[in-house]
């Protein structure tokens, strides 16, 4: 349904705290119709109204400027703009000596790129200026000379480069969203001192770059957050200009945004995300489509152009299928960040700020439900951050603290603990695993995602970051994994988890914005909600490795197997068990089999035979079919510049305690087989290494991988290929999952992680005398065996399938 716009009796008001946030009551609806240009222009008290609301919103509101956090935030913001004061000099091609925004030479693309970002980066300057100028606090507030800078600065800008005569150039990022918000913003915490020329010639400069027909079809450029941030510069210039056309036209835009797609950028129904064609990015772009979608639906309710689009509420939903499995103890996993791990001064930690304030802000606009359900789950996530407290990041937004302080402040919120399930993102490619204390997530390419992004000088060396890596995090220890500068000083091709040749690839291999993807498709697998087998038919980039990697998820560990390695690259082919970042001085103890390893750094040693190992303060691992373990020590060193090419090129040294195995050069059908334990104490670690029934490896070939969990009742089978597992025979590839409780009930789950079967028909050989529910479209046959028939799964896009069914052997027998 296409979004309309309603017409509603305007509520007169300075923008109070209760309005700017969506929290008081709407007026009564006129009937829904849409405004257009040939209605009589909105009055412009409802027009100063907006502003006022999207002041709050830049500004935020309900704190004291004398209390903590905001005393020290306030006074920070003073100092910078301060800075940006003293060091402004207005000169032909630049406002700040160090913003030159003078192209020397369009035709390249690099310099021009830089260059559209300085003046990008001098309306930034000059909004921080207007917040000090603004804000209680700040030692600039209200101050003359600020207020005299900021207009003088907002016209040489318009003058010498964002206006009319100016023809794009460098990124249109720049031009297009960053800029016009920018501006927009600044426009309105100054706009009673501007003058209706001054007005006029920045609106007509927005104009220019974000014309109407940027929003004549969704594609391109004009997806998903970007789409989004779009509409966030029209709607803008159309309140700052005081046109209705601009806000109805932006809000009216907002539409696409909303449904779910089965293809390309946007939100998928299984709760993936996808900007850019192929790369998950829930905490990039993703981030910035629910901040600017939180803020317009917040700033348009109640008023002329208040959003009445039913798909508005699978916009909420996302919140809990999309956002929150990927958020941990404060931190937004780094797997589907993409690019933004490589940018200095931001961390896992960093960019949840942000989405944990949008949550309590669109929270308001939600159901009471909804509502205090993601308060309680910010709250929890403030609470468990150790590492990283947000209240107590030096880059937090006044708007963001005064979100977050809320919600601690509130008696009434009880904090959530993490939840205990599994998710699996069949159209991204990603999967999650949560536990009480501890949650891991692996990342994978394919066919339709791809290995990594390079664009912008950013991401240089994230080559490997879809080969299997398998992060995890603990609730007490481990949230420093991948922000301690982990990425410019990481070995690119030892990633935890992944399985890569050695064979040396380019910085930015596969081009800028290549995006390359891998030509496999088996990628996906199944999942109950609380256990789950994945599996990656994997191809190397730029090699010719080939593998095939599973991983069962169970209770308190998590299953890994790798079958089929072979390579002809000339290089050696690894897999990393694990590496651990230990920060500028860590130095935990290693124990293998049972026997303490030296602790000095630039230490290696190879194990023949492996049983189990521990890391203390970290996991422990258990090798049930015996392991030619590698370990190392070793302090790295590298620069933010090395992965990107906007970050400091000064010398960064971390230490690294690696384990991994050496398929040698050229394999030939390798395999691996290990288990992590997350948390798990040395004596744990070998006492499970000691139980040999509690893990049966049913197989481990490039045909067909699984395992069985007797004290679980868990069987799970990745079928590469059709055959027969133990009990479990499936006629086409396929992921198969089943569960036996000890309430005398099964579980059953079956995939197509390929997307290609037309049919399939998975038997488990096991007596069912009843099939108590089924999906329509599956046939079912009891007896001495249950025999489950699929029609066409090819549209099914990888998502398991569910039935149920009784057994003579169990009371009652349930395939889902």
């Amino acid at each position: 349904m296409a979004s309309s716009v309603r017409r509603r009796a305007f509520l007169h008001t300075a923008g109070g705290t209760a309005l700017a946030l969506g929290l008081s009551g709407t007026a009564a609806a006129a009937p829904s119709i849409a405004t257009s240009a040939a209605e009589p222009a909105a009055g412009s008290q409802e027009f100063a109204a907006l502003r006022a609301k999207w002041r709050d919103l830049v500004l935020g509101t309900g704190f004291s400027p004398t209390a903590e956090p905001f005393k020290t935030l306030l006074a920070d913001l003073g100092t910078t703009a301060q800075k940006h004061l003293s060091t402004m000099a207005p000169a032909s091609g630049s406002l700040w000596p160090d913003a030159v925004w003078a192209d020397p030479d369009p035709n390249t693309d690099a310099a021009s790129y830089a260059f559209s970002a300085k003046m990008n980066d001098s309306y930034s300057r000059l909004g921080a200026m207007a917040q000090a100028w603004a804000q209680p606090g700040t030692g600039l507030t209200g101050d003359a000379a600020v207020l005299d800078a900021i207009l003088t600065g907002l016209d040489h800008v318009n003058s010498e480069v964002f206006n009319t005569a100016t023809q794009q150039y460098g990124n249109w990022w720049n031009f297009q969203i960053g800029t016009p918000q920018a501006l927009m913003d600044t426009c309105v915490l100054v706009h009673d001192h501007l003058t209706t020329e001054q007005i006029a010639k920045y609106c007509a400069a927005v104009d220019h770059f974000v014309p109407d027909s940027v929003f004549d079809n969704y594609s391109g450029t004009s997806t998903g957050a970007n789409r989004v941030d779009l509409c966030r510069s029209v709607t803008l210039r159309g309140i700052v200009g005081e046109d209705a056309a601009k806000v109805e036209l932006a809000a009216r835009s907002l539409a696409p945004v909303f449904p779910y797609v089965t293809a390309g950028d946007g939100f998928y129904a299984d709760g993936s995300f996808i900007q850019h064609r192929n790369v998950p990015y829930i905490g990039g772009y993703g981030a910035v489509l629910h901040d600017g979608v939180g803020r317009l639906l917040a700033l348009l309710r109640g008023s002329a152009w208040e959003l009445d689009d039913p798909n508005t509420q699978l916009f909420l939903d996302t919140v809990d299928k999309a956002i929150a499995p990927f958020i941990h103890n404060g931190l937004i996993m780094d797997n589907v960040s993409s690019r933004g791990i490589s940018r200095y001064g931001t961390s896992e930690h960093t960019r949840a700020i942000s989405l944990l304030g949008t949550l309590v802000l669109i929270g308001q606009g939600a159901g009471p439900e909804e509502n205090a359900r993601w308060r309680a789950m910010v709250k929890g996530w403030m609470q468990r951050d150790y590492y990283a407290p947000p209240l107590k990041n030096p880059g937090l937004s006044l708007t963001r603290a005064a979100q977050l302080q809320s919600v601690l402040d509130d008696a009434t919120v009880k904090p959530a603990p993490e939840p205990v399930e599994h998710r699996l993102f069949h159209n991204m490619d990603r999967v999650t695993h949560r536990r009480r204390g501890w949650a891991a997530s692996v990342s994978m390419a394919s066919r339709r995602i791809a290995h990594y992004e390079f664009g912008n000088g950013e991401h240089a060396r994230g080559f490997h970051t879809g080969a299997g890596w398998l992060s995890w995090w603990g609730s007490d220890f481990g949230l420093d994994q991948y922000s301690d500068a982990f990425w410019p000083t990481v070995d690119p091709y030892r990633l935890p988890g992944i399985t890569a040749s050695r064979k040396p690839l380019a910085d930015g291999q596969g081009g800028n914005w290549g995006q390359p993807c891998p030509d496999v498709d088996w990628v996906g697998g199944t999942t109950d909600g609380e256990f789950g087998a994945t599996g990656q038919h994997l191809k190397g980039l730029a090699s010719t490795m080939d593998a095939k990697k599973s991983w069962f998820w169970l209770d308190d560990s998590v299953v890994c197997l790798g079958a089929g390695i072979t390579s002809t690259d000339g290089y050696s082919v690894e897999t990393t068990v694990d590496n651990r970042a230990l920060g500028a001085a860590g130095a935990p103890a290693l124990t293998v089999d049972g026997r303490s390893q030296p602790g000095q750094q630039g230490w290696s040693q190879a194990f023949e035979d492996a049983e189990w190992a521990h890391i203390e303060g970290h996991a422990g691992y258990v090798f049930p079919c015996g392991a030619q373990l590698s370990a190392v020590r070793e302090e790295r060193t590298g620069a933010w510049k090395d992965i990107n090419t906007g970050g400091p090129a000064d010398p960064i040294t971390r230490r690294y305690l690696t384990l991994y195995t050496d398929h040698g050069t050229d394999p030939a059908d390798a395999t691996y087989a290990y288990v992590l334990l997350p948390g798990a104490s040395p004596r744990t670690t070998a006492q499970r290494a000691r139980d040999r029934g509690w893990l049966r490896i049913l197989a481990n070939s490039g045909n067909q991988q699984g395992v069985r969990v007797a004290k679980l009742g868990l069987t799970a089978v990745n079928f590469w290929a059709a055959g027969t597992v133990d009990k479990v025979t499936a006629s086409a590839p396929a992921s198969v999952l089943i569960r036996e409780h000890r309430d005398g009930t099964a579980t059953v789950v079956v995939s197509d992680p390929a997307r290609q079967a037309a049919s399939l028909q998975v038997t488990w050989h096991k007596r069912v005398s009843k099939v108590l529910s089924r999906p329509a479209a599956v046939t079912a046959t009891t007896g001495s065996s249950l025999k489950l028939t699929f029609g066409d799964l090819t549209g099914a896009f990888g998502a398991p399938r569910r039935s149920r069914s009784s057994s003579a052997d169990l009371p009652h027998a349930r395939t889902r």
